[in-house]
């Protein structure tokens, strides 16, 4: 049985563990962080593909249990005056609606799962190189220790340490906008659950959503200088609110009094992409999600392009008949939607692109979706459909 090694027990990680065990290989996940990682992270929102991805996975159940669902979107103009409100994904299907959770959540339950199959998870190793050879492949981590197998996928996130080598010289780049991300559970705003609301700002791009206990999960992204190193490094949540407020304010939408309502448990970060074209494997190894393909979060496709790269990769290896050929077959069906994505995703953080026509969620892929779905459906052998753009 093919052995692989799974560096990072994140969405990414767990998922393409899970999909690469239902495949029927023998997977073991390595994780840095000494845990499930159940507290870091702000929320997300899954969509319908991604929630495809989930069914594929055999995960309903389980991710349905966390998190509530979101069937439509309203569009508000800065003086908080609706101008659209539509069904967003697939809305009539309770297993592919668009879902809000938090991330930690999501990862703690993804690897719950990974647990539950009986695949090993061996937490507090942090990579530091791997070693491709002829015949296996060896990761080594911080603690002195060591493991081999015929296969290593990358899933380490942003700052990949597989993927520096692979690909030393492909550095994360600012995509023009700072991300803020907070929750209350006072704001002044009397709203349903159920939907998304997205707020066309002067400065900017604010989303909420609130959950059937009433509490409100909001981001603003904002244009300007990134948010230095140092300052991320040691947060300064006050601050930030009031940078914010700064920018909201100078609007009638809901977005200043909600973020006014919130606690100092705000969170921030910048918005980074990977370039197109960056390499993604070389003789064993191969990178999966945002070590792969990191994006603006303006489409909010992360974490369900991560989901879809778990199943069509674990198909890749079940239907090629070696792991150069499956490793090629994964590049051709998902270079062109993930690249899709991240061209996108840019274009609507630096201004320009329009987030969203009306009646269109803003964080529906458009490329591949009718390929998309032969390719995710786990009875259907990946050569015989085409690539990601439709």
């Amino acid at each position: 049985m093919t052995r692989i090694l799974v560096i990072g027990g994140g969405i990414a990680g767990s998922a393409t563990a899970l999909a690469l065990h239902k495949a029927g290989f023998d997977v073991t996940v390595h994780e840095a962080h000494p845990n499930t990682a159940e507290d870091i992270g702000a929320f997300l929102t899954l969509a319908s593909n991604g929630m495809r991805a989930v069914a594929q996975l055999d995960a309903s159940d389980a991710v349905t249990a966390i998190g509530f669902p979101l069937s439509s979107m309203r569009l508000l103009d800065d003086r908080g005056s609706e101008v659209a409100h539509a069904p967003m994904g697939e809305a009539g299907d309770a297993l592919l609606q668009y879902r809000c959770l938090r991330r930690g959540e999501l990862n703690a339950t993804l690897q719950g799962e990974v647990v539950r199959r009986g695949i090993e998870v061996r937490h507090g190793a942090r990579l530091v190189s791997v070693a491709d050879g002829p015949d296996e492949v060896t990761a080594r981590f911080a603690d002195g220790s060591a493991a081999t197998g015929d296969l290593l996928i990358g899933a380490d996130g942003l700052n990949s340490t597989v993927r520096r080598s692979l690909a030393p010289d492909a550095e994360p780049a600012y995509a023009g906008q700072c991300v803020f991300y907070g929750s209350t559970r006072n704001t002044p705003v009397v709203e349903d659950t159920g939907h998304i609301t997205m707020v066309r700002n002067s400065a900017g791009t604010f989303g909420y959503a609130v959950s059937p206990d009433g509490e409100t999960y909001w981001f603003a992204r904002v244009a300007g200088e990134p948010i230095p190193a140092e300052e991320l490094a040691h947060p300064t949540p006050s601050r930030w609110r009031a940078r914010l407020l700064d920018v909201l304010r100078k609007d009638a939408s809901p977005a200043a009094e909600i973020v006014a309502a919130s606690t100092d448990a705000l969170m921030a970060t910048n918005a980074t992409e990977l370039p197109p074209g960056t390499r993604w494997r070389s003789g064993r190894t191969l990178l999966v999600g945002d070590a792969a393909h990191a994006a603006s979060p303006a489409t909010g496709q992360g974490a369900s392009m991560a989901l879809e790269d778990a199943v069509i990769l674990a198909k890749s290896l079940r239907d090629a008949p070696d792991a150069d050929g499956a490793f090629a077959l994964y590049e051709a069906c998902r270079r062109p939607r993930v690249e899709h994505n991240i061209t996108v995703s840019g274009q609507i953080s630096r201004g320009t692109r329009n987030p969203a026509r009306t009646g269109q969620a803003p964080s529906s892929p458009r490329p591949g979706d009718d390929t998309l779905v032969s390719q995710l459906a786990w009875d259907v052998d990946l050569r015989t459909v085409g690539d990601g753009v439709g």
